[in-house]
């Protein structure tokens, strides 16, 4: 797994990658805008469900849907109704995700339950799911029955991935599992990241795009790649990240979570460090002070435990990149394409 080939690294174009996550994601943010209700109850409901979308974000799911689709031969307004499906499931989830967390901070703002209490929050997610459901009715018009069936079929399976991936996630915690593994970790950040934030899009894109002319599976070993790399690159801008970066920093560890660098620091430390840290994992979030996160940051650094997880999140970053090579070997050159091969570097470079 510590696998990089250094030659499939050749820079990234990170004016090209920020440009189309620009444009994709602003196309996706006006077609959304047309799928929020304005009825009553606003206050108490509708106005939550714009909260998140309205936030900004990378809209990284939403363009590599709109882009994949366009790369394999489709139009770009035929992916718009499936890209609005996928950011607001993710937006749904992101509710559910910082309740269950219990964080305060998302995109450089509270939380939307602890702007609005638990229970609203909980009724916006569950309704913001619903909605997600609601373009995928307008792919029967333009995509047609047997194009739009596949397509509901792969988001019920993404929505699945990720509830099974997340019940792995919080019973670690709840159990206080300290025997977990690099392998069981790479399982639960398949189903729980991977699926909906890179195999689900490109899966779909593809269905639209090049209509059954290209195999499917080999973008989950695509995805799965890119959307661990991306995690774990994520949970290390979580103990590293700067002032853009726009969650709760050492949130992770106050969480309790079951990160690389944690499973990586239980497997090395000395005896007396494991049972201190096996200890901070059982306490609940409120109970872990400051000076208890300093001493397990310090513990990480000692274990080379940050190391270790850039050296996996590169090996997978270079096995995505001769994965995607060989996949579109015999596709056309297009900006489109272009850039999501460079999003597979920009995500191991990115400060935020």
């Amino acid at each position: 797994m510590g696998f990089r080939d250094d030659s499939l690294f050749g820079g990234t174009d990170d004016a090209l990658v920020r440009e189309v996550l620009t444009e994709y994601g602003d196309l996706t943010r006006r077609h959304l805008q047309e799928y929020l209700p304005k009825d009553e109850p606003r206050s108490y409901l509708y106005d939550l469900l714009a909260d998140y979308p309205g936030r900004g974000g990378k809209m990284l799911r939403s363009t590599l849907c709109i882009a994949m689709t366009h790369a394999t031969g489709g139009a770009i307004h035929d992916a718009i109704a499936s890209a609005v499906s996928i950011e607001l499931m993710h937006n749904a989830l992101l509710v559910h995700d910082d309740i269950e967390d219990a964080s305060d901070e998302r995109r450089g703002t509270p939380t939307l339950h602890a702007l609005h209490g638990i229970p609203l929050a909980i009724n916006a997610g569950d309704a913001m799911g619903l909605l997600s459901l609601r373009p995928l009715k307008d792919n029967f018009h333009r995509l047609g029955l047997a194009t739009a069936l596949r397509i509901f079929e792969e988001t019920e399976r993404v929505a699945w991935e990720s509830a099974e991936g997340q019940a792995l996630e919080l019973g670690w915690q709840r159990d206080n599992k300290v025997d977990v593994t690099d392998e069981d970790f790479l399982q639960m950040v398949l189903q729980k990241t991977c699926w909906l934030a890179a195999i689900h899009p490109l899966r779909v894109g593809c269905i639209i795009g090049a209509r059954g002319g290209m195999p499917l599976d080999p973008l989950i070993r695509i995805g799965f790649m890119f959307g661990a790399a991306f995690q774990i690159q994520d949970d290390l801008l979580n103990l590293e990240g700067g002032a853009a970066y726009g969650k709760e920093i050492n949130g992770d560890l106050l969480e309790g979570k079951r990160t690389l660098m944690i499973i990586h620091a239980l497997r090395n430390a000395r005896a007396a460090d494991c049972e201190h840290l096996t200890a901070f994992l059982a306490q609940t979030r409120a109970a872990r002070t400051a000076s208890d996160v300093a001493w397990v940051r310090k513990l990480l650094e000692r274990t080379g435990a940050m190391q270790h997880a850039r050296m996996v999140s590169r090996g997978l970053g270079g096995a995505a990149l001769f994965e995607f090579d060989e996949y579109f070997a015999r596709v056309s050159d297009s900006r489109d394409l272009r850039f999501m091969r460079n999003l597979m570097t920009w995500v191991l470079e990115r400060s935020h």
